[in-house]
């Protein structure tokens, strides 16, 4: 799936949960993980298309931001798995 297809239904499918009482927060999870992963890696939304693990990668900070209610946006906190994933196309490393 691409970048700029994802939306608050497939957060929904992957974190299981079925009603809509949840959809204005997982709205805001879902635009800040998006920002995130397009800040850390400099792509341009074009080139964020261009890499369908990159989802992978903002499903993971959804249920992350979700389960926590909190995140601290620190090298030293991120998911190594999610490290890899976005220094594959960081061009912001520099």
């Amino acid at each position: 799936m691409k970048y700029s297809e994802l939306s608050i239904n497939e957060v929904k499918e992957y974190l299981r949960i079925d009603d809509d009482s949840e959809d204005n927060t997982l709205n805001i999870i879902l635009l800040a993980s998006k920002s995130f992963v397009k800040g850390y890696t400099g792509l341009s939304l074009d080139q964020l298309d261009q890499y369908d693990d990159l989802s992978i990668v903002i499903l993971v900070l959804c249920a992350e931001m979700y389960d926590n209610r909190q995140f601290t946006v620190d090298k030293a906190n991120i998911s190594p798995v999610i490290l890899i994933i976005l220094n594959l196309y960081s061009i912001n490393l520099l």
